[in-house]
């Protein structure tokens, strides 16, 4: 292990973080609120010791696979362990463990919250924990490879062990030059959204907060009824149009700008996505009209906003779907599970593996009636390696497994079965709200401390799809190259 190369580039991170705090810092100076001090010491404390981390010397700059994943693991731990402060420092939480759930919870992009009036909150906060939720969306340390060009050698290991989904692909011939596109097309959805969120009528600060939980997938707000607060079909169809566009794969947008149109559409993934939105707003939405709705317009526009915020796992909301009929709740907590698009910024399973595991159960069936058949599973015409599918295969009985095991403890709480299953399924998947008593309209405060640690690693270990964040708890495989 390159002890070396680790510690430097972690200071990096610390000190960037430490940079992204500034914002945050002169709105509270701007609103001379309660959370100036925080913010002062936080950026003191995390400055320094990035700084320090980053004075580290190592000969040798290469980053291999066991530097990439303790960067990755290592990074997303310190950078929420510090981003926690501000909170806890400006009592804005009554426990570090509050904190630090609500600061995962932003970094990971999942946007459960166990503040249950978030109004009360400073401007500041509200900035800063919206603001964790963009700059995790894309990863804080591909934001970091973006910016940073000394990093190049080797970082498509930090680049690989971040990035969601079961392959991670370059743009770009070099790694800094994929994250940098890959930022510009962050960068552009963004703006835009703010700019049509003003238009709209929102405030410049709330259109930031808004678009930060849109294109983040993240889904933190500065209204208690989230999204639901503003009575206005023109805000609710933007965001949610957004939502469906941020959990598309972001290297299709730059197939786009190139001009390789044909490309895009026949990507299988892509089609299987829109094609999961399009059937479950559909049959929600007549579900909606024939049991609670009387207006079948209103019926498709919430039915397409609440779809597209729990596949795209962003969380907000603007109907209180826990009181919807059970068969909407059952296709919302299957969408929980499938997730969207990887090289997106959701979460959840992704629709790639769903996609290759529907492709495997076809090929078995095939077999039964042809044995000797010989049939390669194809991606986008693309034979898929055995390791791949492996790889899926493991990713899939590994969720179920955590999935499982983790409601079984959390049921603990002396909670319903709904409750415990949707909790674990909305921080494991970063999906933020779930059922019962995790609902749109609830938080996770009424859990334990203890609880909402378990939950603070479940949204780890979703964002880093598992295998990331289990490595760097085996330590024989650190002896050699993974």
């Amino acid at each position: 292990m390159n002890y070396g190369i680790v510690l430097k580039v972690l200071g990096s991170i610390l000190i960037l973080e430490s940079i992204l705090m500034i914002p945050s810092l002169l709105i509270s100076l701007y609103t001379d609120q309660s959370d100036k001090l925080a913010f002062l010491i936080t950026i003191l404390i995390t400055g320094v010791v990035g700084f320090a981390l980053a004075r580290n010397r190592s000969r040798d700059r290469h980053i291999n696979a066991k530097e990439g994943l303790a960067i990755v693991s290592l990074g997303w731990i310190s950078i929420s362990l510090l981003g926690a402060l501000p909170l806890y420092i400006s009592g804005s939480t009554p426990t570090y463990i509050d904190a630090l759930f609500e600061i995962v919870s932003g970094f990971t992009t999942t946007g459960a919250t166990v503040i249950p009036n978030v109004e009360v909150l400073p401007m500041g906060i509200l900035f800063w924990r919206s603001f964790t939720h963009w700059i995790g969306g894309m990863g804080i340390l591909v934001f970091t490879l973006s910016l940073l060009p000394a990093l190049g050698i080797g970082a498509f290991q930090i680049f690989k062990a971040e990035s969601p989904g079961p392959i991670a692909g370059k743009i770009a011939p070099r790694i800094k030059d994929t994250a940098k596109i890959l930022y510009i097309t962050y960068f552009t959805i963004t703006i835009i959204q703010v700019i049509l969120l003003k238009f709209g009528g929102m405030s410049l600060f709330d259109s930031l907060v808004y678009t930060f939980g849109t294109v983040g997938t993240g889904g933190f707000a500065t209204k208690n009824a989230s999204v639901g607060a503003y009575n206005s079909t023109y805000i609710h169809l933007v965001i949610g149009s957004f939502m469906v566009l941020s959990g598309v794969n972001f290297s299709l947008y730059y197939s786009l700008f190139k001009g390789k149109v044909k490309d895009v559409f026949k990507d299988e993934e892509l089609r299987l996505y829109f094609a999961i939105v399009f059937i479950s707003v559909t049959v929600i939405a007549i579900n909606l009209f024939k049991t609670t709705y009387s207006s079948i317009g209103l019926a498709f526009r919430d039915s397409f906003f609440q779809v597209g915020s729990i596949m795209t796992t962003t969380g907000y909301s603007t109907a209180n779907f826990d009181i919807w009929p059970t068969f909407s709740k059952a296709i919302l907590l299957l969408l929980m599970f499938i997730g969207a698009s990887a090289g997106s910024t959701a979460g959840g399973m992704k629709v790639i593996r769903i996609l290759v595991i529907l492709k495997l159960i076809k090929r078995e069936i095939l077999k039964i009636f042809h044995p000797r058949a010989v049939k390669p599973v194809k991606l986008n015409d693309k034979i898929l390696p055995n390791e791949t599918i492996a790889g899926i295969n493991s990713f899939t009985g590994l969720y179920m497994i955590i999935f499982v095991l983790s409601t079984i403890l959390v049921s603990l709480e002396g909670i319903d079965l709904e409750s415990a299953a949707s909790s674990v399924a909305a921080t494991l998947g970063n999906i933020g709200p779930g059922l019962g008593v995790v609902g749109p309209t609830s938080t996770f405060n009424g859990y334990s401390q203890i609880s909402k640690a378990f939950f603070s690693l479940l949204m780890l270990l979703g964002r880093l799809e598992l295998f990331t964040i289990i490595a760097l708890f085996a330590p024989k495989n650190w002896r050699r190259e993974i």
